[in-house]
């Protein structure tokens, strides 16, 4: 293991809620769950004041509701999620080469490999720096992790949040994991963590103490190496930059089971083709498609089927994801349908009689509009206006939906620059003034600075980088230890992006 606090684990604080709370004025500061809000929807993310109710990530969204009920419940905005991790993530790879993603809000950062830190006096720089970075480039906070190895650094990170900097010195690693409980280590879920309470192990030093031998009987071979291993404070897994993509999959959970067999076959194929432009979006084909079906006992199938070649075309994806179906019972209802592909590769084979019968399939179906267009008119589909998401009126500009229903769309007119809430106004959702808009940037910048989305960022200043010849004063660890309170910037205020 190294020798320095050089591995940085970053995690952005309540990412999802944060963001909306930093787009909606009138919501910072207040209780905020982003989420499925069907009948089986689940939580996806609760700012730090809904944490305060009980509201967890992944809690069912009627339980977040009892617990919370005056919070505000928004629908998941992917889209702008994802532009907000596209800069975070560029300031990460201002800082190193080696930047390993784990999800949209959190990654490993190998301050060495940029030569951005060397001991714990400039790892703490770079943390500290990274924090103001992502501060004034999207207007959120992130707590930082640094140790010697991953697992100390996001164990770190934990311990920092909410907006703060918390640095593991080398040789107090022990010390800390300790007392912790057993949960604290990587791998160590419910299932695991009960079973070693019922053997009396409830601590990481009753781990250490139980012995290697002891936990291979009680968790088998791998996973007691690992965790004998991880109790030590060992862990020498490198920060990788790239992840190979296994499959690409999407699915759907239904408020109300799906009984008709007709509607579940329609349910496939729209999966199929949103997983294909998934697929083509990150230039990928794949040869195994998969079909995910759970029932209404929640019993869960899958079924797969191999092409003789990787392909990316719909038709051939619908029309396998369609014969799957065909091989499972759904006559007692269906509550989640999923379509992936896996066997991935960077080339196409296309399977040509499947993929006529694709394009054959879409000719009749363009053929059948064009004869419906010539005949009696359909009453028009209501359109659909989710919470939380972002609008336009054409007399009242920018707004996002507060809610819907009966006809009727309530908007509050208010953008990230606002300083206090805005005004609020109630339309038919046919309304023609009324439209879907696309986010607002939550930090405005001046025309022509850098920013992460820009891909104009630069590396570390000077000051930041790894002297010639270091002078031996820098060269010492601060003798602060690793469980005095974090470092941080303001701890009133939860969530919300307007704390100091």
């Amino acid at each position: 293991m190294r020798t320095a606090p050089t591995i940085l684990h970053l995690d952005m604080d309540a990412f999802f809620a944060s963001a909306e709370q930093a787009s909606k004025p009138s919501l910072r500061g207040k209780a905020v769950v982003v989420g499925g809000l069907g009948p089986r929807g689940v939580v996806a993310t609760a700012s730090y004041e809904a944490r305060v109710f009980g509201v967890n990530s992944a809690m069912p969204m009627a339980q977040a509701r009892r617990l919370a009920p005056n919070a505000a419940y928004l629908v998941p905005r992917f889209g702008f999620y994802r532009s907000i991790s596209e800069q975070v993530m560029a300031l990460l790879r201002a800082l190193s080469p080696l930047v390993e993603p784990l999800s949209l809000d959190e990654a490993f950062v190998d301050l060495e490999a940029g030569e951005a830190a060397w001991d714990a006096e400039s790892a703490r720089r770079a943390g500290e720096r990274l924090r103001a970075d992502i501060r004034a480039v999207t207007g959120l906070t992130g707590s930082v992790g640094l140790a010697a190895s991953k697992m100390l650094a996001k164990i770190a990170s934990e311990r920092a949040k909410p907006d703060g900097l918390v640095l593991i010195e080398p040789g107090s690693e022990r010390a800390l994991l300790g007392p912790l409980s057993v949960r604290t280590l990587p791998g160590v879920g419910p299932a695991t963590g009960d079973h070693l309470r019922r053997a009396g192990i409830t601590t990481v030093d009753e781990i250490a103490e139980a012995g290697e031998d002891e936990l291979v009987r009680l968790v088998g071979k791998a996973h007691g190496h690992a965790l004998y291993a991880m109790a030590l404070a060992h862990d020498e897994r490198p920060v990788v930059a790239e992840r190979e993509t296994k499959s690409v999959s999407v699915e759907d959970t239904y408020d109300v089971d799906i009984h008709d067999r007709i509607r579940v076959g329609l349910e496939v194929q729209r999966l199929a083709d949103r997983c294909v432009r998934r697929l083509r979006g990150a230039g990928l084909s794949g040869r195994t498609i998969v079909l995910k079906v759970r029932r209404y006992d929640f019993s869960t199938l899958t079924r797969s089927e191999t092409l003789r070649g990787p392909t990316d075309d719909p038709g051939v994806v619908r029309e396998a994801a369609a014969r799957l179906l065909d091989s499972v019972d759904t006559t007692g209802g269906v509550r989640l349908l999923g379509v992936g592909v896996s066997g991935l590769a960077d080339y196409t084979q296309e399977d040509l009689f499947a993929q006529a019968a694709g394009e054959q399939a879409d000719l009749l179906e363009e053929e059948h509009a064009e004869e419906e267009e010539g005949g009696e008119q359909t009453a028009p589909v209501e359109r659909r206006w989710p919470s939380g998401h972002d609008v336009r009126h054409s007399g009242f500009g920018h707004g996002w939906v507060q809610g819907s229903g009966l006809g009727r769309v309530t908007v509050r007119f208010e953008t990230p620059e606002d300083v206090g809430p805005g005004r609020v106004r109630t339309f038919r959702t046919d309304d023609p003034e009324l439209e879907p808009a696309e986010p607002l940037p939550l930090v405005t910048r001046d025309a022509g600075e850098p920013t992460a989305a820009s891909g104009q960022l630069v590396a570390p200043p000077p000051e930041n980088r790894r002297p010639a010849a270091p002078p031996a004063a820098s060269a010492q660890v601060s003798s602060e230890p690793a469980s005095l309170p974090k470092s941080r910037s303001g701890r009133e205020g939860g969530g919300a992006t307007s704390r100091p």
